[in-house]
């Protein structure tokens, strides 16, 4: 039989995350609870840290709405009340003691005994032991030392303890592999998977595209690890083409705004996503060159991929099994041409197949094979 799985991750239904994929696939005839952030830092005073402190003091234990679409007989969400990222081993230990009055209760109601224990957050590190478990999955999409929201002096300690402490631990990008595999033997690349077929059958339109010229467009955080300064010279340079963004803004983008031929659209559902990016000309990764990007492997490199759309990029190392089929750039002249190459573009089926064997299902079949059962 399949262990039961308790999984401390992002709020559930708020963005398409791997970790979010990978267990509607794991769910299957094994029971979860999904335990909304914890946080990796300490909110400030900020209208956006209060008003998610609010949803979180308001929200409530629930069963999902969308357990159905995650084939699970049993799928509960908890958004607890705690400390988020605590610095001290007082503050820790009040922390751990919230989330266990608040975890086992619901374990009890469900009939949960020695489940896995699976975590995607670095701070959940302090409820090991708690709920008895029987396997200790970390589960790293990002670089949090230098990921951006985090609090740096809490984080790095907190993930290191997990690592050496989890019993398996997978990680999203061959440079997050070889940083944990020196502190754990058991550590193993696990990239992430594509809804491809989402992305690859046809759609309509999205109604807010502009019309009128060929379109290169980004979907995802308009943040820091954009390179807005290298953007704002290409998009200058290209006036025959129309920039398209669609995501929650996150930093000043004064500067691009004010160009006629720039668009920001507001943050959309992940099923919306190819209506967009299927019937623009080009996707867009114009990332800044730093740790985290180096470390990072982005969802929608292979969503852009399972359009057969073309794709112009900066360069990071997770592009490298893809690069027959991305127009890497590093200057401004070069992102230019590579842009301007994708006017006339059709779909490449070439580049589609590429990627229809890296399912999100192939890929929980992975990390299923490494998971402990009940003998």
């Amino acid at each position: 039989m399949l262990k039961d799985i308790i999984v401390f991750g992002e709020d559930w239904g708020k963005l398409p995350s791997s970790t979010q994929h990978l267990i509607k696939y794991l769910g299957t005839d094994r029971k979860i609870i999904w335990v909304n952030s914890i946080g990796l830092r300490q909110p400030s005073w900020g209208w956006q840290d209060l008003r998610r402190l609010w949803e979180k003091l308001i929200s409530r234990t629930h069963t999902d709405s969308s357990s159905t679409k995650l084939n699970s007989t049993h799928f509960q969400v908890i958004s607890p009340k705690t400390i988020p990222a605590p610095k001290s081993a007082l503050m820790r230990k009040i922390a751990r003691k919230l989330l266990r009055k608040q975890i086992l209760p619901v374990m009890q109601e469900m009939n949960i005994s020695a489940p896995i224990l699976w975590t995607s957050l670095p701070t959940a590190v302090d409820t090991l032991g708690v709920f008895d478990e029987a396997q200790v999955v970390y589960y790293c999409g990002d670089d949090f030392s230098a990921l951006a929201g985090v609090d740096h002096n809490v984080v790095p300690q907190r993930e290191a303890e997990l690592v050496t402490k989890a019993d398996l631990v997978l990680a999203a990008s061959k440079t997050l592999t070889k940083k944990f595999a020196n502190e754990n033997a058991n550590t193993h690349y696990i990239p992430h998977g594509v809804d491809y077929e989402l992305f690859s059958e046809p759609t309509d339109i999205a109604k807010n595209l502009p019309q009128g010229k060929p379109i290169a467009g980004f979907y995802g955080s308009i943040s820091k690890w954009l390179d807005i300064p290298l953007l704002l010279c290409v998009i200058q340079n290209l006036p025959e083409w129309n920039f398209v963004f669609v995501g929650k803004i996150e930093v000043n983008v004064t500067a691009l705004a004010k160009l006629d031929n720039v668009f920001f659209l507001p943050q959309i559902d992940h099923a919306s996503l190819p209506s967009y990016s299927q019937h623009w000309q080009c996707s867009l990764l114009p990332f800044v060159d730093n740790e985290q990007i180096r470390a990072c492997n982005p969802l929608k490199l292979r969503e852009y991929l399972a359009t057969g759309k073309p794709v112009v990029s900066t360069y990071f190392p997770a592009l490298e099994p893809y690069l027959k089929f991305v127009h890497v750039a590093t200057t401004p002249f070069e992102l230019e041409e590579a842009i301007s190459a994708c006017q006339d573009s059709t779909i490449n089926t070439e580049q589609q197949a590429l990627v229809q064997t890296e399912s999100w299902l192939y890929r929980a079949q992975q990390v299923q094979a490494l998971l402990v059962n009940d003998e």
